[in-house]
């Protein structure tokens, strides 16, 4: 296995995840040192290998604990130690000084699409039958780049049945499991490939009561009735007792005060936008017209008819022809009333004066709805009375998939931005959500966003210390805040962790690493299955793969519940290829038998389906 990365953490994630978890062979390609700012470090192989190794550490240790795979005791593969490429740039020379032309599967993870694109187009060239897995942030391109890269292996005329290319992005893959931190009780969500899994976490039920059953269990959380927040610290297993992942029946039922993760609704998405997706894009009128603007009209309007009532009950007419006169007077357009009578004469005095009052009123209000339709298209303000809401730190890579799926499920959010030009301004900006432009370290910055009646608070920046000044001046403000934090180094976010929890025990805290909750993912996809996505359970992480019957020994000629392996892997859809019976099954009959033919979508821990993807067994397990 080769992985490619510019000194990023999931690159690295990435290359312990395969040695750690899989036990497979790896090449890290990573660029020199001082040969950039995107170098692994400033003492170069020596660094970048110190770190693979700690991260190698901490993924064993969550494999062994049954934090990781929901499995007791040892028996992970610790695999070969990883050798380190030295590259400037990805080209012919640096690929195939990695073994490229030999290797099973190349995993590109640049932060940069186009380099990427490029080693790929190289990677295929040089290996017609390698598997590739490349990180892309523009989905579009990458739905055309796998269709060209399939066309280019099979033009090759070779036997590429497992030349699979699987595009995948990191923010996507992290998004939801960042959004759901954020709101408590949000559903969880895996969506690709047209396929929509939901997964609802339930709170511990009360003493005496039932809680009501879904499809599957898929893990028992750590949170109790006595701990809501469960055991939540930095993405690194620490003490404490973790989630248990794919429990069985007498499991669940011996755990009656855990909350639980159930797969409750499973269904395909149709062609219809999900809920929230056009929510936000009109313009309501009341903030085309403010409340100012609204009073100035109404009290024109009660001017025009207190006058005009007047006109009738002195001078008499139609109704319609004493508003008429009415607004000649108010305009001041209309004869002097010389020899008219007193009443008519003090009438039109009185509507000249108020024409000379309302003239500046009106003309302010043109000039405040002139400016409202101007930046009708621009930034929203948080607007006043704002609670309940998320603030959302940083429109980045991150940010913005985060902002998106927030929008998605229809929870009120205010993003806070440095930069004016950052990725998901214009998304902010078309979804009409409220952004604050500022640096949050400034003081008021914070509060423009309604810090203080918000009901969490989420800093995906990509700098840890700007989110944890963020963290602790919120903190500071309302220190019921929840609070989630996306943190790159696992001891320095345990200690965050640690010592928010100490010194605010009753607010919920905790971090998040988008390398680690994307890493088991694009390992699933090297290892050549159809990896349908990645489910974040605390600390740990449940995939979901497509798996044909006929090509694991361990699945086939077994009923469902045969298959069923408590903290490994369960069969959560079936789908028939063979006779009158066809499509994806939910509802599965414990006793059915798999066929070869049958293709399964599996639950699985990391550990559990590196057991069924592994080309060479691993350690028998105690």
């Amino acid at each position: 296995m080769v992985v490619c990365g510019g000194g990023e953490a999931l690159a690295h994630r990435l290359a312990a995840e395969l040695r750690g978890v899989y036990g497979e062979q790896v090449v890290l390609v990573v660029p020199p040192a001082g040969g950039g700012e995107r170098s692994p470090s400033p003492t170069g192989r020596a660094r970048t290998t110190a770190l693979l190794g700690r991260i190698t550490a901490v993924v064993s240790r969550t494999a062994g604990n049954g934090n990781g795979s929901g499995t007791g005791g040892g028996g992970e593969a610790e695999g070969p130690v990883p050798r380190t490429v030295e590259a400037a740039e990805i080209g012919d020379d640096a690929l195939i000084e990695a073994g490229v032309p030999q290797a099973g599967a190349l995993a590109l993870v640049h932060d940069d699409d186009e380099t990427n694109i490029r080693a790929a187009l190289a990677a295929r060239r040089l290996n017609p039958r390698l598997r590739l897995v490349i990180r892309l942030y523009n989905r579009k391109l990458g739905q055309h780049l796998e269709e060209l890269l399939d066309q280019a292996a099979a033009v090759a005329g070779l036997d590429t049945t497992d030349a699979t290319v699987t595009v995948l992005s990191d923010a996507d893959t992290a998004a939801p499991a960042l959004a759901a931190t954020a709101v408590a009780g949000t559903s969880k969500v895996v969506h690709a490939d047209g396929l929509l899994l939901r997964a609802v976490e339930r709170t511990p039920p009360e003493p005496g009561d039932v809680a009501p059953r879904g499809l599957a269990t898929l893990a028992l959380l750590s949170a109790t009735a006595n701990d809501p927040a469960g055991a939540e610290g930095s993405d690194e297993a620490g003490g404490g007792a973790g989630p248990r992942l794919l429990p069985d029946d007498d499991a669940v039922a011996a755990a009656p005060g855990r909350g639980a993760l159930v797969l409750e609704a499973v269904s395909y998405s149709g062609s219809a936008p999900p809920p929230g997706f056009l929510a936000g894009r009109g313009v309501p009128l009341r903030q085309l017209f403010s409340r100012r603007l609204r009073w100035s009209v109404a009290g024109f309007a009660a001017a025009v008819l207190g006058l005009a009532i007047a006109s009738i009950v002195t001078a008499g007419g139609s109704p319609l022809h004493a508003t008429y006169l009415t607004l000649l007077d108010l305009f001041s357009i209309n004869d002097p009333a010389t020899e008219g009578p007193m009443s008519r004469q003090i009438l039109q005095l009185l509507a000249g004066l108020i024409g000379l009052l309302l003239l500046p009123i009106l003309f302010a209000a043109v000039l405040e709805a002139l400016g409202t339709f101007r930046t009708a298209s621009s930034l929203r303000r948080p607007p006043r009375g704002l609670s309940g809401h998320v603030v959302l730190l940083g429109l980045g890579k991150i940010g913005t998939r985060v902002l998106a799926r927030l929008r998605e499920l229809d929870i009120p959010v205010v993003c806070v931005e440095a930069d004016p030009e950052a990725r998901g301004i214009s998304l902010a900006r078309r979804l009409r959500v409220p952004t604050v432009i500022g640096d949050v370290t400034e003081e008021g910055v914070l509060e423009a966003a309604k810090i203080h009646r918000a009901h969490a608070l989420l800093a995906v920046t990509s700098a840890d210390t700007i989110n944890l000044e963020a963290a602790l001046y919120a903190r500071s403000v309302r220190p019921d805040l929840r609070v989630a934090l996306r943190l790159y180094d696992d001891a320095f976010a345990t200690a965050v962790y640690r010592t928010l929890r100490a010194a605010h025990p009753g607010a919920l805290t905790r971090s998040r690493s988008v390398s680690t909750l994307a890493a088991p993912a694009f390992a699933g996809a090297m290892m050549g299955r159809q990896i349908l996505g990645a489910l974040p359970v605390e600390r740990s992480v449940l995939l979901f793969a497509a798996l044909d019957v006929s090509l694991q020994p361990q699945l086939t000629g077994r009923t469902v519940a045969e298959v069923f392996r408590p903290g490994a892997w369960r069969v959560v859809a079936l789908e028939r290829s063979s006779g009158a019976e066809s499509g994806l099954e939910w509802d599965l009959d414990p006793q059915y038998v798999l066929r070869p033919q049958d293709r399964v979508v599996l639950a699985a821990t990391r550990q559990g389906l590196a057991e069924l993807l592994a080309r060479r067994p691993l350690p028998a397990r105690p």
